[in-house]
């Protein structure tokens, strides 16, 4: 059954700079997310009723082919919203940068040949977590002493740091198998346990703000649907029901609802049964929301 969605859409995303229903409409903003609608992969924002959509990332790269897209992509937030790092292929492979939340200020942080991706923040934004190769690394904020944390027999990535900084989730695959189950480790790689037993596919995991919980994607029902999970690998729910694939959850900073990828679009769902928000265009193909961890401004 398809889920219910609100019919108080605002806006479909469509001016990019003004963006918003009215033009004096105050940017937060509330989300960063990914979007091809200028031919390329790049980061935008948004306020959490859909408005206010305004571009970060520069508008550079080689539109014409997919092989010389910069692919600006997988934001994620500084716990103090003030600097948003992300995943680029702008010089070559893909590497992780940092910039200012408006948008200015670009650093790259990690460089050479190996893939660098899914960067995640330490609690007290001193530190980055982010994938390599299929290994965890940890780095210091300006990219400094990178370090490998993850068992380099088995595939694990996808790294998220709860916001209370105990924890790293993150995706791994036991060797001589096909599935791909949640697991924890402490931030030096150790006390690592299995927190699903999907026997599938579990995917793009992400925290809760008071760290109780992990939404992620898992196909175990065919689809890609999203269950949270709490920390100690109890309390399994459903967030919401779909036909079709839905990724990449990111919580809202007050807990009560999840943005996610759905068909192109993002949506937002007040947990516990309440309504549903599509925020974007699906013509746009808008993903990777990523809720800011401050709430917005009264």
């Amino acid at each position: 059954m398809r889920p219910r969605r609100s019919l108080g859409v605002l806006c479909a995303a469509v001016a990019v700079v003004l963006g918003g229903c009215g033009g004096d409409e105050q940017a937060r903003p509330d989300l960063a997310f990914v979007s091809t609608r200028d031919g390329d992969y790049a980061i935008f924002e948004m306020n959490d009723d859909g408005g206010a959509q305004r571009r970060l990332t520069p508008r550079e790269g080689d539109v014409s082919s997919p092989a010389r897209l910069f692919f600006q992509v997988e934001p994620a937030w500084a716990p103090d919203a003030s600097r948003i790092a992300f995943a680029s292929r702008r010089s070559g492979s893909f590497d992780i940068y940092v910039m200012s939340a408006d948008g200015s200020g670009t650093r790259q942080l990690t460089s050479g040949r190996a893939n660098d991706s899914h960067p995640t923040w330490s609690d007290d934004g001193a530190r980055i977590a982010f994938e390599r190769n299929n290994d965890i690394f940890v780095m210091n904020a300006d990219g400094s002493a990178p370090r490998r944390i993850s068992d380099p027999t088995a595939e694990e990535r996808e790294p998220a740091w709860s916001p209370d900084g105990r924890w790293i989730t993150y995706i791994r695959r036991t060797p001589g198998t096909a599935f791909r189950e949640l697991w924890v480790m402490r931030a030096d790689g150790t006390e690592r346990r299995v927190l699903t037993r999907q026997n599938a596919t579990v995917a793009t995991p992400a925290w809760s703000p008071d760290s109780s919980r992990i939404a992620f994607a898992t196909n175990k029902d065919g689809v890609y649907a999203l269950f949270t999970i709490g920390v100690d690998g109890t309390g399994l729910r459903a967030v919401v029901e779909t036909a079709s694939d839905n990724f990449e959850p990111s919580w809202s900073p007050d807990g009560s609802e999840i943005a996610y990828f759905e068909d192109g679009a993002i949506f937002a769902v007040e947990l516990g049964g309440g309504d549903i928000r599509k925020l974007t265009d699906n013509a746009n193909n808008d993903s990777s929301p990523a809720w800011s961890p401050q709430p917005p401004a009264e």
